[in-house]
């Protein structure tokens, strides 16, 4: 049970990559904190893995978006398990006007989500490392993805309803540059700095685009969350004490 004696808070966690990372973290033998806004598959989720997983769960409903929020969380967090060792960020705030077209983008939800997302992305590290800091260490982990690495196979789109959103693709680059400022900006302070970039996750996408985008890979195609997840726990274990910085990309070479 290599994370034993972790503390790990997740954002996002009802999420398909937050969930899949909890019920890892849990069998691997961590205390989870489990952060949401949909408090009704937060409760549902946390219910379910107390269930069928040996460790302890806590499950807060929490906006991650804003530095109030942000604060709550910790606090309450703090009062429940006493420390955070490790915290995952994969939590996915969208505006009303998210996935539109590219020519159909308003500047009010181009804002709403660079700030929610890549805004609350910094904040979330502002407040998390703090604590980091007065624990003298800590593990942070954001969530990016291949389309903050290389621009979109436009071809896989063609015929569907599909899109990629220009904003998402600088959200996600964005969040792999501040992990490399961040722990380098923490250095010598015990902590660690990562981020994991997935592919695309098997969800309802139609066949036609599910065939392009396997062209595309080498063994598999669309991941599961738990591909996603096994990354996101190698990074938490002891196996990673000197990877620091770095964007794990994990994508069965979508991007080769």
């Amino acid at each position: 049970m290599y994370l034993s004696d972790q503390t790990v808070l997740i954002t996002g966690a009802a999420g398909r990559i937050g969930s899949a990372t909890a019920r890892l973290a849990l069998q691997a033998g961590a205390t989870v904190v489990l952060v949401d806004v949909a408090k009704k598959r937060l409760d549902e989720l946390a219910s379910d893995l107390s269930m069928s997983v040996a460790g302890k769960v806590y499950a807060l409903e929490a906006d991650v978006t804003t530095p109030e929020g942000i604060d709550q969380l910790i606090n309450k967090s703090l009062s429940h398990v006493g420390r955070l060792d490790a915290a995952v960020h994969s939590a996915y705030p969208t505006s009303r006007g998210w996935g539109a077209r590219f020519e159909d983008l308003t500047a009010e939800h181009l804002h709403q989500d660079l700030a929610m997302q890549l805004g609350g992305a910094i904040l979330f590290s502002q407040k998390i490392l703090a604590c980091f800091r007065t624990q003298l260490g800590g593990n942070l982990i954001h969530v990016s993805s291949i389309q903050g690495v290389h621009a979109p196979k436009f071809e896989h789109y063609e015929g569907t309803n599909m899109t990629s959103p220009i904003e998402y693709a600088a959200i996600k680059a964005g969040v792999i540059s501040i992990t490399g400022w961040l722990a380098k900006y923490h250095s010598n302070q015990g902590i660690r700095v990562n981020c994991v970039s997935p592919g695309g996750i098997l969800d309802t996408q139609p066949s036609v685009f599910l065939d392009r985008y396997r062209h595309s890979c080498t063994n598999f195609g669309m991941l599961s969350a738990e591909q996603v997840a096994s990354a996101i726990i190698f990074l938490l274990s002891p196996a990673a004490s000197a990877i620091n910085g770095q964007n794990l990309i994990v994508d069965d070479g979508w991007s080769l």
